[in-house]
């Protein structure tokens, strides 16, 4: 079964369907995983009924940071925001089908910590607890 999963991330990482920047957004946030260095970029935009409405990402990194990034854009969009905002550990680790190992674990949150700091307006993705 893990072989799968990993097809899956292989496929997101190699043809990512949200990979850019949109031209219209109102949340923006990038952060980077100093470890590693991967890199990732959220751009999004939100609808009057507090739903993301579009999302794109961009960034550099392995194959799990930026697959995780586009597995993640495509479950968030046209969700509302405060069921985005519940989001952990937990939720990345169903999306992608696997659990990474300790080290590619920080590969494959930044995403999600990424999009909560940019939707809660912090200045800092450390600010963001994805255990809770």
């Amino acid at each position: 079964m893990d072989d799968l999963y990993r097809e899956v991330i292989i496929e997101h990482y190699n043809n990512p369907s949200h990979r850019g920047t949109l031209e219209n957004y109102n949340v923006r946030f990038e952060d980077n995983n100093p470890l590693c260095g991967d890199h990732i970029e959220i751009t999004l935009l939100t609808d009057s009924e507090n739903r993301i409405s579009d999302a794109k990402f961009d960034g550099h990194g392995c194959s799990i940071s930026q697959a995780t990034a586009d597995i993640l854009l495509d479950y968030v969009i046209n969700k509302d925001v405060e069921e985005v905002k519940k989001m952990t550990k937990d939720s990345i680790i169903e999306l992608i089908g696997i659990e990474p190992g300790p080290v590619r674990l920080k590969c494959a949150l930044l995403s999600l910590k990424v999009l909560k700091a940019g939707i809660y307006g912090l200045s800092s993705a450390d600010e963001i607890d994805l255990d809770e």
